[in-house]
């Protein structure tokens, strides 16, 4: 049945129009995007069968073009518009953070961060910037390892939070394992690097492990 032939409170373009966003389940949220289906199957079915067949919302907004591309009514087009989408996304998260004071509002860094290194293959070590009212600066990508460990160099940290004129950092990396648990090497380099800024007169506020949908925080934990 074509979607135009629904209840017009089941339509997901008049239950985003009267209820909200929330309102909307995955397959329905995918189906607006993706406007229409196909022969036999409509743009709801074709969602809900994108999702099973990825194995998720998450997955199938980080799939390369190709495997993207191989789903039936799918194309280059849709894939550069769920790329756009995906960078306005996370634009919008770094946009937050720069208007809110990043000490108060820690759900908000972690938010970015994980939204910047969540689905990475490899392992991405990166920092937040702060200003002496904790405000962000700037935001880098410091060291890209492998599938299981970065090395990260305490002097390039240092380096890059002086040419920032920092007053205190947040760093944060991923677990392309999905394991958030922080390791004792993470521990003993949280240590490291905290040392190094604090001669340099830098605060480390935090250092966040980005898992498959959960994140440790070193400040929580008490170990910062």
């Amino acid at each position: 049945m074509a979607i135009t032939d629904w209840p017009a409170t089941e339509r997901p373009r008049e239950k985003l129009a009267d209820r909200g966003p929330e309102a909307l389940t995955d397959a329905e949220l995918l189906a607006i995007f993706l406007r229409t289906g196909v022969p036999g199957r409509s743009a709801v079915d074709l969602a809900a069968e994108l999702l099973e067949r990825f194995g998720g919302l998450r997955t199938l907004l980080a799939a390369d073009r190709e495997a993207f591309c191989a789903g039936p009514g799918l194309g280059s087009a849709k894939y550069l518009q769920l790329q756009a989408v995906t960078e306005m996304t996370r634009r919008f998260l770094a946009e937050s953070l720069h208007r809110e004071e990043a000490i108060e509002s820690a759900s908000a860094a972690r938010d970015y961060l994980t939204a910047r290194l969540r689905d990475r293959e490899r392992e991405v070590f990166a920092a937040l910037f702060l200003d002496t009212r904790h405000r962000v600066l700037a935001f880098e990508e410091l060291f890209t390892g492998t599938i299981d460990g970065s090395e990260v160099h305490a002097r390039e940290l240092v380096r890059r939070a002086l040419h920032h004129n920092a007053a205190a950092v947040i760093i944060a990396h991923n677990h392309p394992s999905g394991v958030a648990e922080p390791s004792a090497a993470d521990a003993d380099l949280t240590q490291r690097l905290r040392s190094a800024l604090e001669l340099m007169e830098v605060r480390l506020l935090d250092h966040f492990v980005i898992g498959d949908g959960a994140v440790a925080s070193f400040a929580q934990r008490g170990e910062l």
